[in-house]
């Protein structure tokens, strides 16, 4: 059935008053975008093993739902995506677009654009020259080869080409970076750094096409003086926003803060989300399009401040997840490939193609090399520089919105930033894979008598305390022995773009332009910056921040890797819960179970001794003497010879009291165990020679094995307790990176007040010491605590 246009309401009557609800706005648009949702969303889990970003998949996702795929049938199309329905769906996708521009705004900080530095702008430089002038010589053959492009003008054609091609997309490369656990290397931070400075560029070649595209072949030619005036009006306007509204805006920034809570505090946060329609109404009068409009009101917002980072979380998740896909469908929809007919139009694919490539990568390989980079880095740079995204579809989207491209012309475009994203990963993959060299296992055991290298990971603020009193008491009072701490923050990779931007806080050089937001003084990069300071001005004691940013599933290898690289002797985790006293209730907080699985994986894979630490409060409060009282329960084993050595550096430590409690077998009269091991008894006692009595030995009789170590962590007389892992026996156990002793302690059931320390020496070392009869420390000891 044929609907008016100008009859069209919002929402219908219902199936059951003869009314079709897809004849209506609403129901219309609320079937299209779950349609869009749920097919992005199924093409990005099929996609993922191929490790392609976010925008593949909505790419691909509008080109089938669009008339290259679905759209060929046209009872489908005539139903689902009427053309009537057209600008309602763009209107709406254009509406996250204006907010996202925002966030990019937000996140962008011009001031550290001189911290850039030179290698960063030659390779961005080249990169941009090169593909502009390729994009010219497309542009002539284009002009001529596709039916109705040279009614365009030359100007406005030329440079909506040229930039197209030279755009390198500064979100979807972050994306790939931190896929290939290359974001935060020397290569990642480089082609970060040149992507923004491309970005940048990129946005300002944008406009000035903009403001010469006009109404493109459409219509009579306008006069070239009302490009002028557009570009002057936008000038006008980008300097009112900077001189006048970013001062402001920090009287905002302080009202806000000061607010913080209060009926006032939501009215500025109202006022900066109406700045972004009223910024983009403005730059749409102007004859710029509204995004921009939405992206300078975003730079006026102060960076760092309570105001931005609040007004992120109100909209980001909203905005990136529901209507920016939308977007990039909408660009799909638009995209017929049909229209790509013949030996000649597919040729002017591969053309455009590889004019892209040709141009960026060569450009970049140059400059790098200009640069006294590698010849493989500069080569994966030009590859990674090549990355489109959404700059690429706001250009293209714009150029068919204004005239200048047609169909043809557009689909070719639109696929070619699809081939050339979709081969970046595997080109880097194939042309750059760090080796790296294994070093062997290292255990506390192993480790060098001068110098205790730590890697400690932490999840967030409540983790510092505790990580930095484990540290200081791990530092010995030996004026020739050094503790080196490796402080790695572990972020998740999440499609929001905040989770990328994140890294710059742990890099020494940064990335660019970019200046993650923060509430000052309670975000963690301050508080452990502070903590960690003060710590390392005792003197001994060198601290040095690490990051890994990646999804839970690869999470471990970022942590082994650089726990290789750096030759650490042991990684300290946190355990995913952590006991916090409020008003004197011990409150269980817990960062997600799903981090548990990184814990096992790292246990698995560690190229040393790891120790996860269940926090009780540990170095919250100590004493009246100031003393830490710390317990090794020993099972025997080789981790409980390892926590042996761990409690055996400790005590080297003035303030830290230590005692070994041993659990003795009644029917055999030894440590306990399912059967005797000579080793456990040889390590107890060579132990506590070396320790020349600074350490006291308690033997118990292992009847009940469960009450006692109960009673042990309740009686409150032990700040710390540390207990070898070992290997469970025929008993499942609910969390399997304690070991069972370890689960009894963790339990938040048992009353137990002492914070737990569990070691566990490289699984894969063991492994190779099982083949001996007489392994160092024998095989782990295996628990039964059924």
């Amino acid at each position: 059935m044929a609907v008016n246009v100008s009859s069209i309401k919002t929402s219908s009557n219902g199936v059951w008053q003869g009314d079709n609800p897809l004849d209506f706005a609403l129901p219309l648009l609320i079937l299209q975008t779950t349609l869009i949702i749920t097919v992005c969303r199924l093409l990005a889990v099929f996609l993922k093993p191929l490790r392609q970003p976010q925008v593949i998949a909505e790419m691909l996702g509008g080109i089938l739902l669009g008339p290259s795929v679905f759209g060929r049938n046209e009872e489908y199309m005539h139903r689902i995506f009427p053309k009537w329905s057209a600008p309602i769906l763009e209107s709406v996708a254009g509406f996250g677009l204006l907010f996202f521009l925002f966030l990019v705004g937000l996140e962008l900080d011009l001031s550290s654009i001189r911290r850039s530095g030179w290698r960063a702008t030659a390779i961005a430089a080249a990169g941009i020259l090169s593909t502009f002038v390729l994009g010219v010589g497309v542009a002539f053959i284009f002009r001529r080869a596709i039916e109705g492009a040279d009614a365009v003008g030359f100007a406005q054609y030329l440079i909506f080409m040229a930039v197209a091609l030279s755009i390198t997309a500064f979100p979807v490369l972050a994306r790939v970076l931190a896929e290939l656990k290359l974001l935060t290397t020397r290569i990642g931070e480089t082609a970060m750094a040149a992507a923004a400075l491309n970005d940048v560029a990129a946005w300002i070649s944008l406009a000035l096409a903009v403001a010469l595209a006009g109404n493109g072949g459409d219509g009579a030619r306008k006069s070239p003086l009302i490009s002028i005036w557009v570009l002057l009006s936008g000038v006008v306007f980008v300097t009112f926003m900077m001189v006048a509204i970013k001062p402001a805006m920090k009287w905002v920034e302080r009202r806000s803060s000061a607010r913080r809570g209060t009926a006032e505090d939501e009215a500025y946060i109202c006022l900066t989300l109406g700045g972004v329609l009223a910024a983009g109404l403005v730059t749409d009068l102007i004859g710029l399009h509204a995004i921009f409009g939405a992206f300078v009101f975003g730079l006026t917002i102060p960076k760092g401040g309570d105001l931005a980072s609040r007004s992120m979380a109100r909209i980001e998740d909203f905005v990136s997840g529901l209507l920016l896909p939308l977007y990039f469908a909408s660009s799909g929809l638009n995209t017929d490939v049909t229209k790509i007919q013949g030996v000649k139009a597919w040729g002017l694919l591969a053309l455009v193609i590889t004019a892209a490539c040709t141009g960026k990568i060569i450009g970049t390989f140059v400059a790098a090399r200009m640069c006294m980079i590698p010849a493989r880095e500069s080569i994966t740079l030009g590859v990674l520089m090549n990355t489109k995204g959404l700059v690429e579809l706001i250009v293209l989207n714009i150029g068919k919105e204004k005239k200048v491209l047609n169909e043809e012309a557009f689909a070719i475009l639109v696929l070619m930033a699809l081939v050339t994203t979709f081969l970046t990963t595997p080109a880097v993959i194939s042309i750059y894979q760090p080796g790296h060299a294994a070093t062997g296992h290292r255990c506390l055991q192993s480790a060098s008598a001068g110098e205790l290298r730590i890697l400690a990971c932490v999840h967030g603020p409540a983790n510092i305390p505790s990580l930095v009193n484990l540290t200081e008491s791990t530092r010995s009072a030996d004026k020739s022995s050094r503790l080196k701490v490796y402080v790695m923050h572990l972020v998740e990779l999440t499609e929001r773009s905040s989770s990328i931007i994140m890294v710059r806080r742990f890099t020494q050089n940064g990335f660019p332009l970019i200046n993650r937001l923060r509430g000052a003084g309670t975000h963690l990069a301050d508080r452990a910056a502070a903590a960690f300071q003060a710590y390392s001005n005792l003197g001994r004691v060198s601290i040095r921040p690490a990051t890994a940013i990646s999804a839970l599933a690869t999470m471990h290898e970022d942590i082994c890797h650089v726990a290789e690289e750096k030759a650490v002797a042991m990684i300290v985790l946190p355990f995913h819960r952590q006991w916090v006293d409020i008003n004197d209730d011990d409150v269980v907080e817990t960062v997600g179970h799903r981090w548990s699985g990184v814990t096992q994986r790292v246990l698995k894979e560690a190229p040393c001794t790891v120790a996860v630490l269940v926090d009780r409060g540990y170095g919250a409060s100590t004493n009246s003497t100031g003393v830490q009282n710390v317990c090794v329960l020993f099972f025997g084993g080789t981790d409980g010879v390892e926590a042996l050595e761990l409690g055996g550096r400790m005590v080297e430590h003035p303030a830290v009291k230590l005692a070994v409690i041993s659990f003795i077998n009644t029917a055999t009269g030894k440590i306990t165990a399912p059967e005797f091991k000579e080793n456990d008894e040889a390590a107890v006692a060579k132990f506590m020679h070396r320790m020349e009595g600074r350490v006291e030995l308690i033997e118990k009789t292992a009847i009940k094995i469960v009450d006692e170590v109960i009673e042990i962590g309740r009686d409150g007389g032990y700040d710390l307790i540390i207990v070898g892992k070992g290997r469970p026996c025929s008993t499942t156990i609910p969390v399997a990176e304690l070991g069972p002793i370890g689960n009894v302690l963790a339990s938040s059931y048992q009353g137990v007040t002492a914070s737990v320390l569990v070691v566990q020496r490289p699984i894969r070392e063991e492994l190779s010491l099982s083949k001996s009869p007489l392994g160092e420390g024998g095989h782990d000891q295996n628990f039964n605590l059924a």
